[in-house]
C-alpha cells in the first residue's frame, strides 16, 4: 500500500524501478489532464483498486452466506436441482472472488518492476471477467433462494430478469458512451494508458 499512498502526493522516482532517472521522467510531455504516463497509470491503478473494493465486499458477504448454507437443517430438505445450483453458485463464487482479487495480487507481485500501465491493463481485464462471473454468481444465488422460497418457475423467470438488468447495467449502458468517446477526437484521459 505504500506506493499507492506514495502514488497520491505523485510519481517517486525510486519506486518506478526502469532505471530513469527523476529528471528524464520530467521531461516526458504531460497529456490533457496534465500527467504524465506514470502519473496516469498510478491514478488508475488506485481508481481500480477502489472499485475492487466495493465489489469484493458483496462477494464476500454472498461467500459467506453460501457457505453457512450447507450447514443449516433446510439443506437436508433441497432436492437434486437445487442441491447442484448450490454447488454450482458456491463454486462460482469462489472463481468470482479470485478474479476480483487477482487485480490487488498481480500488482504485489510486480511491485516496483517499472510494469505498473502494463499492470493497471492486466487488472482491468480480470476486473471485468470478475464483473460477468458475478453476475452469474448472483443470478445463481437468487435462482436458489427463490426456488426454496416460492417456486422453480418464478425463481427461475426471476433470476434470468435479474441477469439481464445486471448486463444491461455493467455492460450495455456504458457502450454508447465509450462508442462516442472512441469515435471522437480526444479522449478525456480518465483511462487511457
Amino acid at each position: 500500500m505504500t506506493e499507492v499512498t506514495a502514488a497520491a502526493s505523485g510519481p517517486v522516482p525510486e519506486q518506478r524501478g526502469d532505471g530513469r532517472s527523476g529528471a528524464a521522467h520530467r521531461e516526458k510531455p504531460a497529456d490533457g489532464r496534465g500527467e504524465r504516463p506514470l502519473e496516469r497509470a498510478d491514478r488508475n491503478m488506485i481508481e481500480m483498486l477502489q472499485e475492487l473494493r466495493v465489489a469484493q465486499t458483496g462477494v464476500q458477504i454472498l461467500f459467506a452466506f453460501l457457505l453457512s448454507l450447507s450447514f443449516t437443517e433446510r439443506f437436508t430438505r433441497i432436492d437434486d436441482f437445487q442441491r447442484w445450483t448450490y454447488v454450482v453458485t458456491l463454486l462460482l463464487t469462489a472463481v468470482t472472488t479470485g478474479l476480483l482479487v487477482a487485480p490487488a495480487a498481480i500488482h504485489r507481485m510486480l511491485f516496483g518492476r517499472g510494469v505498473k500501465a502494463a499492470t493497471v491493463e492486466i487488472g482491468h481485464k480480470l476486473f471485468v471477467a470478475g464483473l460477468a462471473a458475478l453476475i452469474l454468481t448472483l443470478v445463481g444465488a437468487v435462482l436458489l433462494v427463490l426456488d426454496v422460497a416460492v417456486g422453480r418457475t418464478f425463481a427461475a423467470w426471476a433470476a434470468g430478469a435479474l441477469g439481464v438488468v445486471l448486463i444491461g447495467l455493467w455492460f450495455v449502458l456504458p457502450l454508447p458512451i465509450r462508442s462516442r468517446n472512441d469515435a471522437g477526437s480526444g479522449a478525456d484521459g480518465d483511462d487511457r494508458q
